[in-house]
């Protein structure tokens, strides 16, 4: 293969005036860590009302969660993140689609509020699995002690659900995190777009997505390490 190697581009002044490629490349991982962590916290929580509206004894809200968890997992993901990005502004009122269109970092935003939307049907599922995998026994010493529903959900239930699923709650964020790659599409100027700018500007396509490779798997090593001493610190005591 006629290649020429050039691991000191990496050192070279980029294009765009702001400093060298491998800042370039940093700044993109800036932008994947931020859009990751900020969907995360909507997901979690959005992910974590919709997985108990899914183990409530109402039909209305099983309803309601299954609809919106069937809706937003079905759907691709990149095509969820064209319709926040290029439909929605379009269905509403003009003044607020054109206010939306002029947001500062618009990419950002729809990003974080699409990624959000759709992990959280995710969470919603693990977090229904873990409720409905405690033993009846403790919804029912909920009941006993007076709780209301609610507190028994956060007292009792979700305290205990949260220890059981939260292995696979960490690969949903890693998921998420990877996910974030999908933003390129409409702007977004994160890890990999940063890495096809270095290839498209510099043609060391090997050099520019070897280092954007080597820093998604440091950030996961970092993110599994925090949830393996995570898992440790919240583990019942005699379990483990």
């Amino acid at each position: 293969m006629n290649y020429n190697w050039n691991w000191r581009i990496f050192f070279d002044a980029s294009p765009e005036g702001n400093g060298t490629y491998l800042d370039m490349l940093l700044s993109g991982l800036m932008w994947t860590i931020a859009t990751a962590l900020c969907s995360w916290v909507i997901a979690f929580f959005l992910g974590s009302l919709i997985g108990v509206l899914r183990t409530l004894p109402s039909k209305p809200a099983n309803a309601v969660g299954t609809a919106y968890v069937e809706l937003f997992r079905n759907v691709p993901l990149l095509v969820q993140m064209f319709l926040w990005y290029f439909v929605l502004p379009e269905v509403v009122p003009t003044r607020i689609g054109d206010a939306i269109k002029q947001l500062p970092d618009a990419p950002f935003y729809t990003a974080v509020v699409c990624l959000g939307f759709f992990t959280a049907s995710r969470v919603a599922e693990q977090v229904r699995a873990g409720i409905q995998a405690l033993p009846r026994g403790q919804r029912m010493a909920g009941t006993a002690m007076g709780f209301t529903t609610y507190q028994t959900y956060r007292y009792v239930l979700l305290p205990n659900a949260y220890r059981i699923i939260l292995p696979p709650m960490t690969s949903e964020f890693l998921n998420n995190l990877k996910n974030t790659s999908v933003a390129l599409t409409i702007g977004l100027l994160e890890l990999t777009a940063r890495a096809r700018s270095m290839q498209e500007f510099s043609f060391q396509v090997f050099e520019a997505f070897t280092a954007a490779t080597i820093l998604y798997v440091i950030i996961n090593l970092v993110v599994v390490t925090a949830a393996t001493f995570l898992e440790k610190a919240v583990a019942i005591p005699g379990q483990r």
